[in-house]
């Protein structure tokens, strides 16, 4: 598991209701990187990636990776990873890591590096965070 400014771009309001149909998930040329189908995660091979269970993240082999509590992120050991504030997300340490703008994902620089399609908020942020 990669984490880096990327993957911080990805866990703001865990929905309860799941999407009707698969949502896809873009890195910044276009490519399609990944979907959202309810609760579980694919890479763009349609592998299973993980998938989330109430405030729970987990990896394809049923791996606890972490949980979201209100705007906190927090890894598997229970150290904060960071938080989210309205639309931008910020390290534990306070630094920010980026912002969502509607479909449209954007690093700490203001530099586009991914979209989805339809997905909220919080599947984004799951899925850069802890899939990419």
């Amino acid at each position: 598991m990669k984490t880096s400014i990327t993957t911080l771009i990805a866990i703001a309001l865990l929905s309860t209701v799941a999407p009707a149909a698969a949502q896809r998930m873009y890195d910044s040329s276009g490519s399609q990187i990944g979907r959202v189908d309810g609760e579980r995660y694919y890479d763009s091979s349609g592998r299973q990636i993980g998938r989330v269970d109430g405030n729970r993240i987990y990896d394809a082999s049923g791996r606890q990776l972490g949980r979201l509590e209100g705007d906190r992120i927090y890894d598997s050991s229970g150290s904060q990873m960071g938080r989210i504030d309205g639309e931008r997300l910020y390290s534990a340490s306070g630094t920010s890591m980026g912002r969502i703008d509607g479909e449209r994902i954007y690093d700490a620089s203001g530099r586009q590096i991914g979209r989805a399609d339809g997905l909220r908020r919080m599947q984004m942020v799951i899925y850069f965070y802890f899939f990419m």
